[in-house]
């Protein structure tokens, strides 16, 4: 069994921010693979299916981006998922909007949610497929820099932004398929 999660913060208010395209991509697996996102267990919304023959459980923590570890290490201690067999799906703005990276085992990069995860777990060794969201321009209008970071991962899509984003969230599925069935060599060369 595989456990698939994507990061990002619960609710109506950043359902459709750059930070929440670990969340998009969830989705979209679920609908692709008919997998319903209807239940509610330690701390996440969760579906259970088939994602190319093998059996996942699908997560969107609700916990808050920040503190995403401790419902990933619950539901790993639930449905007994080694580190080998988690998949996290997470925004990334050192890679340029609509590029994607899959690794096993690298570090947090300063991603607070992965870095909880981290934290949690105990090991770094899972896959991570990390989604660019681009970074925005140096500073906010008042000259801040941490500000403009902020406004930007929390920030929606702009409407240029959106065909992209909907076109690596179905690269995403793919991505997922591939690590699934070919494993990470195979899934670095055709997505990374």
């Amino acid at each position: 069994m595989k456990l698939i999660v994507g990061l990002g913060n619960p609710g109506r208010f950043y359902q459709n921010n750059r930070h929440n395209i670990g969340f998009m991509c969830v989705s979209q697996l679920a609908r692709i693979h008919h997998i319903s996102l209807d239940q509610k267990k330690n701390n996440a919304r969760i579906g259970v299916g088939t994602i190319a023959g093998e059996e996942v459980v699908l997560a969107r923590p609700q916990t808050g981006m920040n503190i995403s570890g401790r419902s990933v290490a619950s539901l790993a201690y639930r449905y007994k998922i080694t580190p080998s067999d988690l998949v996290i799906i997470h925004d990334d703005l050192d890679l340029p909007l609509g590029k994607i990276r899959i690794r096993l085992g690298s570090s947090s990069g300063g991603h607070k949610g992965v870095e909880s995860i981290i934290r949690e777990l105990g090991s770094r060794d899972f896959y991570r497929i990390r989604v660019g969201i681009g970074r925005p321009p140096d500073e906010d209008e008042d000259g801040n820099k941490e500000a403009g970071v902020i406004d930007h991962v929390l920030g929606d899509f702009t409407r240029e932004e959106k065909p992209v984003a909907e076109e690596v969230i179905s690269r995403i599925a793919d991505a997922v398929a591939c690590l699934i069935t070919e494993g990470l060599t195979a899934a670095m060369n055709k997505f990374n």
